[in-house]
């Protein structure tokens, strides 16, 4: 079902117009990247059902194209590649954000950003912000994965990459898959024996950020760091 069976009252495309698009819910702006629906599914109930079998809209950010094959009416290239496409506009969009302020200009797009790339990760990321003297993003690097550990998480290739971009600091970042974003004590840990060797190089940590879907737990905030 297309968007001109829907009733008028459900149409997307022209609530956008009339009331502007942040009027809209995710499920309907996502419909108007859709454009169609699938037998038996108008539009806007795939939109709804790609949302809940990703975790919203934070999930289908890190949706790859296989994944999107599982659900009916997204088999094909077209519509998986638009849709794709788009969402890798949002990620990229947010890191030229970053690029040209400040971090503590954007303290909320830099948790955004971070939720973005790894939040809904199904397995633990360890990820640096690389700053330059003006502490705006020069690059962001995905360094580790697993269970992170002071022993999975090597210091001496954190300092390589921080030199390597010529950085003067860096926000550490990494995603607890199971929702919870309270730091344990090999977190803290961890950001103490990075910040300790970052020193050594001049390069500050500013933060370590813990995300997951739609969460995110700042160390500097609470007086960690």
């Amino acid at each position: 079902m297309a968007f001109k069976d829907l009733p008028i009252d459900a149409r997307p495309r022209e609530k956008l117009i009339a009331r502007g698009a942040a009027a809209l819910a995710d499920a309907e702006l996502l419909a108007l990247l859709l454009r169609t629906g699938v037998a038996g599914k108008n539009v806007l109930q795939l939109a709804q059902q790609l949302l809940e079998r990703f975790g919203g809209l934070s999930g289908l950010l890190h949706t790859r194209a296989d994944d999107l094959k599982t659900i009916k009416g997204m088999g094909g290239d077209a519509k998986r590649s638009e849709l794709i496409a788009v969402l890798e506009l949002a990620r990229r969009a947010m890191g030229e954000k970053l690029r040209h302020r400040t971090v503590f200009d954007s303290p909320d797009a830099v948790r955004q950003y971070l939720q973005m790339h790894i939040g809904a990760r199904p397995h633990e990321v360890f990820a640096v912000l690389f700053l330059d003297v003006q502490h705006r993003l020069i690059a962001m690097e995905e360094m580790f994965r697993g269970t992170l550990t002071q022993t999975s998480v090597y210091p001496r290739e954190v300092v390589t990459r921080a030199l390597h971009h010529q950085a003067a600091a860096v926000v550490l970042a990494h995603n607890h898959p199971s929702g919870s974003i309270e730091p344990s004590r090999a977190d803290e840990s961890l950001t103490k024996t990075l910040q300790a060797a970052l020193a050594l190089v001049d390069v500050r940590v500013l933060d370590h950020i813990i995300v997951s879907p739609g969460l995110s737990f700042s160390m500097a905030e609470k007086g960690l760091l």
